[in-house]
This record gives C-alpha cells, sequence and structure tokens, in this order.
C-alpha cells in the first residue's frame, strides 16, 4: 500500500538536511574535541551538548520523513572542517555555520511552500524558530569573546567564559518531545 505523502523533491530535501544536522552533530564534536584538548573543558562540554542537539534535528527530520510514509535515506557525511585555531576562531565558524544551516532549512521551507504541502511546511516551523534562537546563541557568545578581545583575548577572560558556559544547562531535550512552543 502506498502511503507516501511527500514528494520525491521535498523527500530528496529533507533527506539533505537530515544529513546537514548528522553533521553539524559531527562538527560540534570536533570542535568541542578540540576545546577539551586546549583544556576548556566548559566550552567542550557546550559544544558536546549541541552535538547531542543536533543528533536530535537530525532523528526529527528522519521521524517526520518515515511518518509521511517516505523513504529516509542514511548517507555517509563529510568529515568535519578543520579545527578552530582559537575560542574566537571556534565561535566564528560555529556561528557561520548555523547561518548556513539556516539558509539550507529556509530553502527547504520554501519548497514545501511552493508544493503547497502544508503538513510539511509546519513542521519545518519548528526549525526556523530553533534557527533563530541557534544564531542569536552563537551571536551572544561570540559578542562575548568579542567583548574581552577576541582574537587577543586573555587568559583570565577565556577562563571566564569556559566556566560561564560549564555552568549552562546539560540538559538536552529530545526530539519527540519538542514542541513550537518549547523547542
Amino acid at each position: 500500500m502506498k502511503t507516501n505523502r511527500l514528494s520525491d523533491k521535498l523527500t530528496t530535501a529533507l533527506n539533505e538536511q537530515m544529513t546537514k544536522e548528522a553533521h553539524a552533530s559531527q562538527i560540534y564534536l570536533s570542535y568541542g574535541a578540540w576545546a577539551d584538548n586546549n583544556g576548556f573543558g566548559g566550552i567542550a562540554n557546550f559544544l558536546f551538548r549541541h552535538a547531542a542537539e543536533e543528533r536530535n534535528h537530525m532523528m526529527k527530520i528522519l521521524e517526520y520523513i518515515l511518518n509521511r510514509g517516505a523513504k529516509a535515506i542514511v548517507t555517509a557525511i563529510p568529515a568535519p572542517t578543520t579545527d578552530p585555531v582559537s575560542v574566537n576562531n571556534c565561535f566564528e565558524k560555529v556561528f557561520e555555520h548555523e547561518v548556513d544551516n539556516t539558509k539550507s532549512i529556509y530553502k527547504v521551507v520554501k519548497m514545501a511552500l511552493d508544493e503547497e504541502d502544508w503538513a510539511s511546511w509546519n513542521f519545518l516551523q519548528w526549525f526556523v524558530k530553533e534557527q533563530i534562537e541557534e544564531e542569536n546563541l552563537a551571536s551572544l557568545l561570540l559578542d562575548k569573546i568579542k567583548i574581552v578581545g577576541g582574537e587577543k583575548a586573555n587568559g583570565d577572560a577565556l577562563y571566564l567564559l569556559d566556566k560561564d558556559l560549564e555552568k549552562r544547562s546539560g540538559e538536552i531535550s529530545l526530539a519527540q518531545d519538542a514542541t513550537t512552543t518549547n523547542p
């Protein structure tokens, strides 16, 4: 029995976004390992928690594809980009990655709108809201680093930032528990 309610084009785009979310998880893992290797345990834990969050985003898309009766395709993901050269560079890369991910999500949202696939359009609004939060968080952290000197930030300032990020909540919500009002 054929139960697929997604177009081939939208299925492909959602599968590509699912892979992009998996790649994002790997990037955060990579940056977290870099931070830990450089003595920034708080920053590392923050990045590791974000890696888990990105994996949850991947799972949210996978579940949606399956629930709409389409075929989810799990593909290889590219290796993470090169290691950051500094804490400032790390969060510049995080911000750039989040902006790029937002653009990718917007393309899928536009596709759902153009196809008048209101179920997919509605589903994707969660990701639109999530990306606003992700970009704002990355921007806030980058601003904090720039306030204390950016690339020239001294050890004391980086130590305090590391401790500040260590204190942030370590709880990661499961994708299936997320709603548009509580991502």
